[in-house]
């Protein structure tokens, strides 16, 4: 009689890099993937008739890129743009679209298995924009759904 035990099988578990930023007391993060660059340049041109979540456009070498404020796509106030305001500026569907944030913070290696499922509501934020969730020392990582937030976007617009 054999009594071999066969090992587990090996579950495994990937790393993601996520770029984190705040929007109010939010701590966001966006798959590092998506991210083109974080933008200074926080002086746009007003879009005539544009939805209010989008702040305006910016020439972003040579190509005219929207700036969105995702404050607002998150249900808060518009962002008053400060010192630390940048853009984080991400590709989605072959896209460069702005995001308009309060400050950037860093970049977090993560692995799947410390990703939550997101809940229904965080801090009045939608659950649709979050696709999982963190948990830190002193706060909560909620990670940003970029292409359902710039499908409210798509949506407002019509």
């Amino acid at each position: 009689m054999n009594s071999t035990i066969e090992p587990e099988q090996a579950v495994e578990v990937a790393e993601e890099q996520y770029a984190t930023f705040y929007v109010g007391n939010l701590l966001l993060g966006v798959d590092i993937r998506q991210v083109q660059e974080i933008n200074r340049q926080l002086d746009v041109t007003n879009v005539p008739q544009a939805p209010d979540c989008v702040r305006g456009v910016i020439n972003l070498r040579g190509e005219v890129t929207t700036v969105i404020d995702l404050r607002t796509i998150l249900g808060m106030e518009q962002a008053e743009v400060t010192r630390t305001s940048r853009n984080l500026i991400v590709n989605s569907n072959g896209e460069s679209v702005g995001f308009l944030v309060d400050r950037i913070s860093d970049i977090l290696t993560l692995r799947s298995d410390q990703i939550g499922p997101p809940p229904t509501n965080i801090d009045g934020v939608q659950g649709r924009y979050i696709f999982g969730v963190h948990t830190l020392e002193t706060e909560i990582l909620v990670l940003l759904n970029v292409e359902e937030a710039l499908a409210v976007r798509a949506n407002d617009a019509q």
